[in-house]
C-alpha cells in the first residue's frame, strides 16, 4: 500500500470512511467552482469518483490519494497523479491535481500533498512530463503551479464541459 509523508500531511489509498467526508467538499459550490462546468457531487457520485481512484491505483500503479492532516486524522481532500482521458491531445500525460475542502486553504497544505505526488511521479511511476489543467481565473490553483516550478505549455478548452483551460507542464528534467 502506497503511502508518503509530508511535515503534515499523510497521503495515502483511500478507505470506505472517506466517502463521507470527500463528499461534503465535493458538495461546497466554492470548492467545485473551477472544476469541470462546475457542479457538485453527492455522496454516491463521490462513492463512485473514490472506486474510480481506487482502480486506478490497480491498474496503473499510481492515482489521487486521500489527503489526511496527521495532527487530527481528518480528511482534506486529495491529490496525486491521473491520465487526463478528458483531454485527449495532451496525451500521453499523467496529471498533476488537487482539492482540499475549504477549510484547509491557505495553509500551504495543496502545496505540499501536490510536489509529495510529483516527487513520487518522477521518482516511482516514470513518466518524462507532468501536467497540470486549470481553468483561467483559478489564482489559488496557478500559485501551487508555480511553486511546483511548472510552466504553460498552451491554452485550449476542455471538450467536456467547453471551458478555457491553461495546461502547465513540468519535465523531469527540470524537477
Amino acid at each position: 500500500m502506497t503511502t508518503l509523508e509530508t511535515p503534515r500531511l499523510l497521503l495515502r489509498r483511500w478507505r470506505a470512511d472517506d466517502a463521507g467526508p470527500m463528499a461534503a467538499v465535493n458538495a461546497d459550490p466554492e470548492v467545485m467552482r473551477w472544476i469541470g462546468d462546475g457542479s457538485v457531487r453527492d455522496e454516491q457520485q463521490t462513492r463512485r469518483g473514490i472506486e474510480a481512484m481506487e482502480q486506478e491505483w490497480d491498474t496503473q500503479g499510481f492515482g489521487l490519494f486521500a489527503v489526511e492532516i496527521r495532527s487530527t486524522g481528518e480528511l482534506a481532500g486529495f491529490t496525486g497523479l491521473s491520465v487526463p482521458h478528458f483531454m485527449p491531445e495532451v496525451l500521453p500525460a499523467v496529471e498533476i491535481g488537487w482539492r482540499l475542502g475549504r477549510s484547509h486553504w491557505g495553509q500551504g497544505l495543496a502545496t505540499e500533498a501536490a510536489a509529495a505526488a510529483v516527487r513520487f511521479g518522477f521518482e516511482g511511476c516514470g513518466p518524462d512530463r507532468i501536467v497540470s489543467i486549470v481553468q483561467p481565473g483559478n489564482g489559488a490553483s496557478e500559485r501551487i503551479i508555480a511553486k511546483l516550478g511548472m510552466r504553460l505549455l498552451r491554452e485550449t478548452v476542455d471538450p467536456g464541459c467547453g471551458r478555457p483551460v491553461r495546461v502547465f507542464e513540468l519535465r523531469r528534467t527540470d524537477a
